[in-house]
């Protein structure tokens, strides 16, 4: 069973932008703090971004200031919106719940982001 849906994800060159979409199974989620993970190629997963129930959010240093996570309790919606990007932010983005679940567990299909000239 499908629980979260990531979109957004595209080729873009650098300095340009992106706006991430999950949309994810509020009967399981609506509560949850959620965050935004990315993954490159041969590294392990990293958290980019979280965002908590209220409105509090925290970003990786590498994103602060070009980054911003945003939540639309309503429609069980995670946004990233990602500006001045570059090509270290090369990677699959994943959306789920913070503190991260293990491997093992769900975990959405992602969404590709490439940034190249």
């Amino acid at each position: 069973q499908v629980h979260i849906v990531e979109s957004g994800g595209d080729l873009v060159q650098p300095g340009g932008s992106l706006r991430l979409s999950c949309a994810f199974n509020g009967n399981i989620f609506r509560f949850l703090t959620m965050a935004w993970y990315r993954q490159a190629p041969g590294e392990q997963r990293e958290l980019v971004a979280r965002i908590t129930l209220s409105g509090t959010t925290d970003y990786a240093d590498s994103v602060k200031g070009r980054f911003t996570i945003s939540r639309d309790r309503a429609k069980n919606t995670v946004y990233l919106q990602m500006n001045s990007l570059k090509s270290e932010d090369t990677a699959v983005f994943y959306c789920n719940q913070y503190p991260p679940p293990p491997p093992e567990a769900y975990w959405g299909q992602g969404t590709q982001v490439t940034v190249s000239s």
